[in-house]
């Protein structure tokens, strides 16, 4: 049969609406969703340095959004934001709620959240529990798959334990693709070797190459789509030639399952392998033999989980199996199909709840499940019965408890619920039914059939149901027209209650189905795949066909009954006391002799043994017996049966008593029997006791076993304590490895950081002592030792201890100043040496704002204070010389300002240097050198030429009258041609111009 896929039960996350999908996954995307490809990756121990490596390799401008889930530890600040944003330029967001995804954009999930994606919008919420079994990747995984379909890509990376593996078999189930870090790189490697192991992974690479293989695979995506288009007749060639091959192959026909499935699975081979045209893919499957397998299995979609939908498993516990166990006797025995079972999963789910409902009504019910599948690999891994660690997200910690044990790896099922199980090999569409059964459960499984296929399967099920019986399918699955077949017991969830009807059967032999169908009509290529259950009917028909077909029965090599062939009633009865199905128990008086020796002896020599003439005491008298045991195992090599057949004949005659024998030797006879029967009773007795003796001892052995387990449960229980808290450990180690890695980057940066800092220190020159809130030195530079007497162990000393190079002045005092008032204080020392300093003392900063001490800063500006010292020298030889200019001398700035004047000017114009020096020209006095042929000389004239000469000036002067001056004038330039300075000289000619006309005399206006 098609194995179907197994869709999840939903990530844990809270308020956040259920999408409503198709069967399909949704071919179109819904409005509002993101049309880019959206990347989940998983972490976890080591999985710091795989983020850098992946990111470091990853193009900023891919298209891609990438959301990253590593396990975090829930109360500890993650820097992995920060450090991951020095490897790549795109933006590295902790992710909010509500947070719309953008491309070329990284989202992390913060610490001690869970995150799920509803419509391209991250969805946090806070977790139930803080530390535990937590599977944070899972639970996005699969709300991704959801969220995304088809688009959805996951990427495993390095990690210990199992989470991400779930949600791997999400997105596959989904239709999306998954990347895993091959195992041999990873720093730990248990995630990506319980996903490898998994079988879905499309891709096991190193990171280095995960990252070029997922933008070539988002590339080809862009260029060929995910969404099916109607086929043209070449497209439709190539799929009829795919489809045969693969039937030819595999012996399955896929031929009437939904074709947009097919063709979508067949696409994303095709992406996988960078093929565009349909018929080259057809091509490359022939020549690829390998790739027919790979296809195959991705079209079994062999997705599944526990307790799938809990609210369709509560419907049934609560609405259908009240149905199933009314009135049922002691020791009914329910049977169960479950087609499609992929790896197990559902029918282990359908056990637990049987033997849950079973300790509830506390009756002694027996219950056999048929779990069939068409692949035989995940057939296999059912039947291992062993389960990741994050099946705890589907199994309540109860369950897990009480049918499962855990072991390093992961779960494994208990033997009670193990044996419940039988599991086989067995193809729906063309292998018979089971028969009588109470209960099938086939869900998601009819959603992948065309309506054709679906008919022939809806009445094949009510075929096995016994009246009664409860059909339990999928949300997306119904019964289709059959309504005459079943009545609905919940309709929200699908369960239906089968009807007695004999159409079923009618309709099983109108379509000729598999079981009816003789070998020559076998289609070319088509392959029988051998089943695990032996078609005993078929076996014993074809053995006693052409014979007399007396009363048989087939048995194993023990004598076990395995099949019953005609009226054995006969010979065979149902042996007092606990139920037997041996032959040899079953055997009336007579025959349990013989049918052992018979058995042993056919079994031992693989012959057929016949005894003949046996006296069998039956409810009609002694009859006459032919017992004849034959080997099997030329029809079933795979274990040794037994074909045992009872063929009535004559009853012999009773021997006669022999005549003209003496009364004597009859006396003796008589005496003889009389001892045997007497030796007979005593032996009777004997063995009668010892038996009694051997029931009282079994009796105490039971005890013993009894309280042996009650040990073992104790024990067990305290076992499973231990579990539980190795697996919080092993948890919160995971966490610490991964803060770990962070502060390892951190240090690392931080040392970096240091080296900076201590190469910026040496070589800007400048002495720096670090000093404690109590003045204690925490550290110093080279610099520092030239004021103070420093060595490497006074770290730690009070700088009050430490003699300074600095006579006469207290820094000790000025840096409490500073630690009290918290303001900045500066000023210039002198050492011993003759060497100048400038002190600065601030206050010690944290970056929590927090004064944590003071921070003293040495400056050397020797330099500076000799280049001081000349220039005042210089100021005091130029101002010596102006001073002995005997006429009137001011020099200006740039902007006209008196910057000295000689002592001739003070004392012709009786004015003061207070009232002079920084005064503007044009504003000394009563303004009197306020003339405008004055500012155009000045402003104009003299930034063009060098000098003007000559200009006379009749003014009347506050204090000494009237006077006629001639001015001079000359700019000096610095180094760049600015004027610097304006030398004006004033000549009094006021004795040579007495009588003369008042105007002022214009002399030259300048010379270049």
């Amino acid at each position: 049969m098609m194995t179907k896929p197994k869709p999840k039960s939903g990530p844990v996350k809270k308020n956040v609406p259920e999408r409503k999908s198709s069967p399909d996954n949704g071919a179109v995307p819904e409005k509002g969703e993101a049309l880019f490809p959206i990347v989940g990756i998983g972490a976890s121990a080591g999985g710091l340095e795989a983020f850098e490596l992946f990111f470091k390799t990853m193009p900023a401008d891919s298209g891609m959004a990438f959301v990253l889930i590593p396990h975090l530890d829930p109360g500890h600040a993650s820097m992995l934001s920060e450090i991951l944003q020095r490897n790549t330029t795109m933006p590295v967001h902790e992710a909010e709620d509500q947070t719309s995804i953008r491309p070329d954009h990284v989202y992390i999930i913060p610490p001690n959240k869970d995150m799920a994606i509803f419509h391209g919008v991250l969805q946090l919420s806070t977790p139930e529990q803080v530390r535990g079994m937590r599977l944070p990747i899972d639970s996005f995984f699969r709300s991704l798959a959801e969220d995304q379909g088809e688009r959805a890509i996951c990427v495993i990376l390095s990690g210990s334990g199992s989470d991400g593996t779930l949600g791997l078999r999400a997105v596959h189930g989904a239709g999306g693709v998954s990347f895993v870090q091959d195992p041999s790189t990873a720093k730990y490697d248990g995630m990506p070797t319980s996903a490898s192991q998994s079988g879905l992974a499309t891709y096991i690479l190193p990171v280095e190459k995960i990252t070029g293989q997922l933008v070539s695979y988002v590339k080809n995506l862009a260029q060929t789509g995910v969404h099916p288009v109607p086929m043209a007749s070449k497209a439709v060639n190539a799929t009829r030639r795919i489809l045969m091959l693969m039937r030819s192959k595999t012996g399955n026909d896929f031929s009437q399952y939904k074709q947009s499935t097919i063709q979508r699975r067949i696409e994303r081979r095709m992406v996988v392998h960078n093929l565009s045209d349909m018929d080259t893919y057809a091509r490359y499957l022939q020549e690829n033999p390998a790739e027919v397998a790979i296809l195959f299995k991705e079209l079994l979609i062999n997705v599944t989980s526990f307790f799938r939908d809990k609210e369709a498993f509560e419907a049934l516990e609560t609405e259908a199996l009240p149905l199933l166990f009314e009135e049922k006797p002691e020791n009914y025995i329910f049977r169960i199909w479950v087609p499609g079972c992929a790896s197990g999963e559902e029918a282990y789910s359908l056990a637990m709840l049987f033997k849950e409902k079973i300790d509830e009504f506390r009756q002694d019910f027996r219950v056999q499940i048929y779990a069939t599948d068409i692949d035989d690999d995940a057939i296999a891994t059912a039947r291992a019965g062993m389960y990741p660690s994050n099946i705890s997200l589907d199994v309540s910690p109860e369950r897990l408890r009480r049918f499962f044990t855990k072991e390093e790896t992961g779960f494994r099922i208990k033997k009670e619920i193990r044996e419940m199980v039988v599991f086989a090999v067995q193809n729906v569409i063309k292998d018979p039914p089971f028969t009588k059964m109470n209960l099938i459960s086939c869900r998601n499984l009819l959603i992948y059939f065309e309506s054709e296929l679906q008919a022939r399967v809806i009445p094949a099920f009510h075929y096995a149901l016994s009246t009664g019986g409860i059909l339990f399918l999928s949300p997306s699955e119904g019964i289709g027209n059959f309504t005459d077949l079943f009545s609905p017991v919940n309709k929200k969830w699908k369960i239906y209650r089968a009807k007695p009807s004999g159409l079923s059967a009618r309709a099983l032999v109108a379509q000729r189905f598999a079981w009816t169908t003789e070998p020559s009509k076998k289609e070319p290529g088509e392959v029988f795949l051998p089943s695990d259950k032996t078609n005993f009917a078929e076996l014993t028909r074809r053995v006693l066909l052409a014979s007399f077909a007396p009363p048989s029965v087939i048995t194993d090599e023990n004598g076990s009954i395995i099949y019953v062939h005609g009226d054995t009633g006969k010979y065979l009865q149902p042996a007092p006391g606990q139920i037997s199905t041996s032959v040899i128990d079953m055997a009336r008086e007579g025959l349990q002799l013989d049918v052992r020796s018979a058995i042993q002896k056919a079994s031992a020599k693989k012959t057929t043994v016949v005894v003949k003439g046996l006296r069998v005491r039956t409810n009609d008298g002694i009859r006459g017996v032919d017992l004849t045991v034959r080997p099997l195992t030329d029809l079933e090599p795979a274990r040794e049966l037994l074909l045992i057949s009872f063929e009535e004949t004559k009853q012999p005659p009773a021997k006669k008593r022999r005549s003209g024998k003496s009364s004597g030797t009859g006396e003796q006879g008589s005496q003889r029997i009389e001892q045997l029967e007497q030796d007979l009773a005593y032996t009777k007795e004997n063995l009668q006791a010892t038996i009694e003796e051997m029931q009282a001892a079994n009796e105490e052995l039971k005890s013993s076993n009894e309280e042996l387990q009650s040990t073992n449960e104790e024990l067990q229980s305290t076992n499973e304590e231990l579990e539980t808290s190795k697996e919080e450990l092993q948890s919160v180690n995971e966490e610490i490895v991964t803060v770990n890695a962070e502060l390892q980057a951190k240090i690392e940066q931080l040392t970096a950081v240091q080296n900076d800092m201590k190469n910026l220190l040496e070589n800007v020159n400048i002495g720096t002592i670090f000093l404690d809130t109590s003045l204690a030195i925490r550290r110093f530079t080279r610099e520092a030792k030239r004021v103070f007497r420093l060595a490497a162990a006074d770290t730690g000393r009070p700088l009050a201890d430490i003699r300074s190079n600095i006579p006469d002045t207290d820094l000790i005092a000025d840096a409490q100043g500073v630690l009290d008032s918290l303001i900045p204080r500066e000023k210039p020392v002198r050492t011993a040496g003759g060497e100048w300093f400038l002190v600065r003392i601030m206050p010690y900063r944290t970056l929590e704002n927090v004064i944590d001490g003071v921070v003293m800063t040495f400056s050397d500006i020797s330099a500076l204070k000799a280049v001081e010292a000349e220039a005042r020298a210089a100021c005091d030889y130029a101002q010596n010389i102006v001073d002995t200019i005997r006429e009137p001398l001011v020099v200006l700035d740039s902007a006209f300002e008196v910057v000295s004047a000689s002592g001739a000017f003070y004392r012709t114009f009786g004015v003061t240097p207070e009232k002079t020096l920084g005064k503007s020209l044009f504003a000394l006095g009563n303004r009197q050198w306020d003339i405008p042929e004055l500012h155009e000389l000045l402003e104009t004239v003299l930034p063009k030429s060098t000098t003007f000469e000559n200009f006379e000036v009749r003014h009347d002067f506050p204090g000494i009258g009237q006077r006629v001056m001639v001015l001079n004038g000359r700019k000096v330039i610095d180094d760049t041609g600015s004027i610097h300075h304006i030398l004006l000289v004033m000549e009094d000619i006021t004795p040579q111009r007495r009588g003369a006309d008042k105007k002022p005399v214009r002399g030259s206006r300048g010379r270049a």
